[in-house]
């Protein structure tokens, strides 16, 4: 389909990120490093929040609607025209408008977040000048496999021979699988661990360190902030623009009194991110957490992390088919309130938290993005 559209994913110079936790905050803030040293970027992150638009961004801005329509229609009668012998998939057809897209808007390089682990992945039809993978933990095993050397070995697909890679830091068996790979393929590989970390200050809005800036939540964040400044200077570009970086949705304070916080928490290694800022920021406050998730997630390991932190438990379902439906989760838990949706759960929380008390909203993103659609309206979409 891309070479009937005349290659357009060659068009730009591309980093690709793959990984299980970090890779879109990692996207984002290598995104954010290339605007500030003044070169055209393309951003290609997947899910969205509100809209499907934030899902291909030029210039830190996601396309207009009728950028992301007329940019369907090349694609779909594209697709038509082929005869092919199954329609392409959604984010196949998505991807495939991204790429068209950042060629039509003379993009000068993209950075393109893998969609679902990365040998198979739609995007992996990318000509590299960097490949980047950020920490690997258990998630979709059911398509990447049940251990972590198997999962590592789909990461590893995005390795390109002699196309240099970063590495963040990563467990054993996962470091054991992708250095074999890049050593086969001939790869010069820059791994985080060697970053030499200066004067690290964490507070609940970000970090700095080594003279950087990440503004970012969370100290997970700052293993992402090294790996996204290693790529800039792999690339050639100053990491110090990383501090303009923005990523809904990721520890994100969207209310005061009570403080209310999305973070889409929505796998194991996410679920302890967040469990360690929670921990570490609010351990006195009483905590209210409003839970959803999909059923293909490891709900019952995410819950032994998370639930046992609340002194309440709401949970809800994200308006989408595969949603969990919230009496399970209940049922899990042996607590908590069974509420429709995201909506009704803020206002049941609102209506019974007191001023100091925090509020996370976490689990699917999907659910994550119903939340923080609400905010944006109270805001008249200023956000």
């Amino acid at each position: 389909m891309l070479h009937a559209l005349g290659d357009p994913q060659r068009a730009y110079r591309v980093v690709h990120v793959a990984g299980t936790n970090g890779k879109g905050s990692t996207c984002a803030m290598i995104a954010a490093g290339l605007r500030a040293a003044g070169i055209r970027t393309g951003l290609f992150t997947s899910p969205h929040l509100v809209e499907p638009t934030e899902r291909i961004q030029v210039n830190g801005v996601p396309v207009t609607p009728e950028q992301f329509q007329r940019a369907f229609q090349v694609v779909h009668e594209i697709a038509e025209s082929l005869n092919l012998d199954c329609h392409p998939t959604y984010f196949e057809t998505v991807a495939a408008m991204g790429f068209w897209l950042f060629r039509e808007l003379r993009v000068n390089t993209a950075v393109v977040e893998v969609g679902l682990g990365g040998r198979l992945d739609a995007t992996n039809v990318v000509e590299p000048a960097l490949a980047v993978i950020t920490p690997i933990d258990f998630d979709h095993e059911a398509y990447l496999g049940h251990t972590i050397e198997a999962i590592a070995g789909e990461k590893a697909g995005i390795l390109k021979s002699g196309v240099p890679a970063v590495f963040a830091s990563q467990r054993a068996e996962a470091a054991q699988v992708l250095e074999a790979r890049a050593a086969e393929l001939g790869v010069p590989v820059t791994h985080s661990a060697d970053f030499a970390v200066r004067d690290l200050e964490v507070d609940a809005r970000g970090s700095r360190f080594s003279g950087l800036i990440c503004p970012l939540a969370g100290e997970h964040q700052v293993e992402n902030g090294i790996t996204a400044a290693l790529a800039l200077q792999r690339l050639a570009v100053a990491p110090q623009g990383i501090a303009e970086t923005r990523w809904p949705g990721r520890l994100e304070q969207v209310a005061p009194n009570p403080d209310i916080i999305l973070d889409g928490a929505h796998n194991p290694a996410g679920a302890r991110a967040l469990a360690r800022y929670l921990e570490r920021f609010y351990r006195d406050r009483r905590l209210w957490l409003i839970y959803g998730a999909m059923r293909d997630k490891a709900v019952e390991e995410i819950a032994g992390i998370l639930f046992p932190l609340a002194a309440e438990l709401i949970f809800t379902a994200p308006a989408y088919s595969r949603a969990l439906r919230p009496e399970v989760l209940a049922e899990i838990a042996g607590r908590g309130q069974v509420v429709a949706n995201v909506a009704d759960a803020l206002a049941f929380v609102r209506g019974r938290a007191a001023a100091d008390d925090v509020v996370v909203v976490t689990g699917s993103l999907f659910l994550v993005g119903e939340a923080r659609a609400q905010f944006v309206q109270l805001a008249g979409h200023a956000s």
